[in-house]
């Protein structure tokens, strides 16, 4: 896994324990509300991830390009599918899109070659 991917993931993991540890019900409903959002419903989670994806490309949010990105992959959306995906958020988005465009990108690249090297 490259070195990108698992300092986000790591991060992530690490920092929503620590802001739910407290005991805030509105941050936790939140988080359960996005967790709900994302469930299979008239769309599936596949649809919805690739919402998800597309609509933080045009909000220009890196870390939730990145989390989309990688639920995205885990819902099983082919590369190909993705690169459409990506077309849909910069047409929409604009051109000032193109630097989230390309972190996504390499986000993508660091996920393929995790799934190319074996464990150690």
């Amino acid at each position: 896994m490259s070195d990108r991917v698992k300092e986000f993931t790591a991060f992530r993991q690490r920092m929503n324990a620590r802001i739910l540890e407290h005991d805030n019900q509105v941050v936790r409903r939140f988080f359960a509300l996005d967790t709900q959002c994302y469930k299979d419903g008239a769309l599936d989670v596949r649809t919805k991830e690739m919402l998800g994806l597309v609509a933080s490309l045009v909000l220009r949010c890196d870390d939730c390009v990145s989390y989309h990105v990688a639920q995205c992959k885990e819902a099983g959306i082919r590369r190909e599918e993705m690169l459409e995906v990506f077309q849909v958020g910069l047409v929409v988005g604009g051109s000032i899109v193109i630097p989230h465009l390309r972190r996504a990108v390499d986000f993508l690249d660091g996920l393929e070659a995790a799934e190319e090297t074996p464990p150690a």
